[in-house]
């Protein structure tokens, strides 16, 4: 990623919002996000503007390049934008499509990790990460590292892990990109249960619309870069969903014809 021109202005991301919004809540208002400076400058995002209601499930889809990264990248704090107002109400924890375990470390260390950070005594943390590998159905392969363990349960150790940051959002970049389909399947369940049980906030980006829709409560759609939001879908089927169900389907094949329409008048490939 290009380093972005040293922006002197105060910050324009507000991490004390649960004295004004309830914990789980995202307000992102006309933010921008610009990368370099003068002819080199790259423009990922203008003027966006999303809200998160505490509990929602939002999906993100946009074409390559809309910026979807530098959005979860910006709500998780890692970067800043260069103009609007971000408000994250709570502490939120990005999960990447790579699980980036640490090979040396068994499941349970890779979970005690970020606690272990927080100043979680030991045997509190050990305790923890217990709970948290049972609640991704890991209980049996604390002790296992990660190359003892299939993609799907590396990346729900890094699930485990994510959780166990006291987070009021979950940030979820493509998570599931490098799965076989009946393993994304299943992880789409497994997400879904999580969810309901835990009442946190999720934003989820991903190429695929059917996923979208299988998981969120609304489909927001990006335009080609930069990012501006051009659609936004509300889910109103009952859940659970089936990727292939006809509603899915129906809806899915809506968003795409707006996301293809949308590919094409910018000429990307």
């Amino acid at each position: 990623m290009t380093l972005a021109a040293r922006d002197t202005r105060p910050p324009a991301v507000d991490r004390t919002a649960a004295a004004v919004d309830p914990p789980g809540t995202v307000r992102v208002d006309d933010v921008s996000k610009v990368y370099g400076h003068a002819g080199a400058a790259v423009h990922a995002l203008d003027r966006l503007t999303l809200h998160v209601a505490p509990g929602r499930f939002v999906c993100v889809v946009g074409a390559s390049g809309c910026g979807k990264s530098t959005l979860l990248n910006l709500i998780a704090g890692l970067d800043q934008p260069n103009g609007g107002q971000l408000r994250v109400a709570g502490r939120a924890s990005l999960l990447f499509q790579e699980a980036a375990l640490f090979p040396w470390l068994t499941a349970a260390r890779n979970v005690e990790l970020p606690l272990r950070l927080d100043g979680m005594p030991r045997r509190a943390r050990r305790d923890r990460a217990r709970e948290l590998l049972e609640l991704v159905r890991l209980a049996g392969f604390a002790d296992r590292r990660p190359h003892e363990l299939s993609g799907g349960m590396r990346q729900r150790v890094a699930l485990a892990r994510a959780l166990g940051q006291r987070t009021d959002v979950l940030l979820m970049d493509e998570p599931f990109g490098a799965l076989d389909a009946m393993t994304r399947d299943t992880l789409h369940d497994e997400v879904e249960r999580i969810w309901q049980s835990t009442g946190i906030s999720v934003v989820f980006v991903t190429h695929n619309v059917r996923e979208a829709v299988r998981l969120g409560d609304e489909v927001v759609l990006l335009s080609s870069r930069p990012g501006r939001v051009i659609g936004d879908f509300p889910v109103p089927f009952p859940r659970p969903r089936r990727i292939d169900s006809p509603d899915v389907a129906a809806l899915a094949a809506t968003i795409t014809d707006q996301l293809r329409a949308e590919v094409t008048r910018h000429g990307d490939p």
